[in-house]
């Protein structure tokens, strides 16, 4: 009986005739490094287009939203809105006011009211007069003014009083004007509001601090005057 050149080993493996083992079934694994690249490579260049894929689409966006802010219209910006505390724009020219000889005291009274009032009412600057800048004062266009001494105006007792910042006011409407004047100190200020400011005694309460600061109480002080 004829043998083989190559006899199985205990484990099933052939002795090939080299003296190396090989499977029973004579399939032999490659042990070929190159053999396993392809599937390496692929999955190397997968990662790489994803990672560029992840890259390019924010630049993408970022150019679509630059390019449509240059398409749309641009949005007209908002007026500015005035502040209370900037000044009108207003006249220079000096306002037109009476200026009566004042006794000692009176003219002593209104040379310290006067010092003392604010180059400013909210927002209207203060502006010249023509007569008596020692008692009188002006602010805007058209011109808010003050006036200190005078006669005391009459009016009926049971006519209504404001007070505003401790100073008791009578009001009293005129066509152009509304005419406030003081009923609680020994010399008389009066303050003329025009008509297209409206609400006068909101033009009061600086006016009305440097009263308290700079003229004393005095006077037949009405019942309906609340300090």
């Amino acid at each position: 009986m004829t043998t083989s050149s190559s006899a199985l080993d205990d484990d099933g493996a052939r002795d090939a005739a080299d003296g190396t083992s090989e499977p029973a079934d004579g399939n032999r694994e490659s042990t070929d490094p190159a053999a396993a690249a392809p599937a390496g490579r692929d999955r190397t260049m997968r990662g790489a287009a994803l990672l560029a894929t992840l890259i390019a689409l924010p630049i993408t966006l970022l150019v679509a939203m630059l390019a449509f802010s240059k398409l749309s219209p641009d949005t007209p910006a908002a007026a500015p809105t005035p502040s209370a505390t900037t000044a009108r724009v207003q006249s220079t020219t000096p306002v037109e006011m009476a200026a009566p000889a004042l006794a000692a005291r009176p003219a002593t009274v209104c040379r310290a009211l006067l010092s003392q009032l604010p180059a400013s009412i909210r927002d209207l600057a203060q502006r010249p007069v023509t007569a008596g800048p020692e008692q009188n004062a002006a602010y805007g266009d058209p011109a808010l003014t003050v006036a200190c001494g005078g006669t005391e105006p009459a009016f009926p007792s049971t006519d209504e009083v404001w007070t505003v910042n401790r100073v008791c006011w009578h009001l009293a409407e005129q066509a152009d004007a509304a005419v406030l004047s003081t009923v609680d100190r020994e010399t008389l200020i009066t303050v003329r509001v025009p008509r297209s400011y409206e609400q006068p005694l909101q033009w009061l309460p600086t006016i009305s601090s440097t009263i308290v600061a700079s003229v004393p109480s005095g006077g037949a002080i009405p019942s309906g005057c609340q300090r």
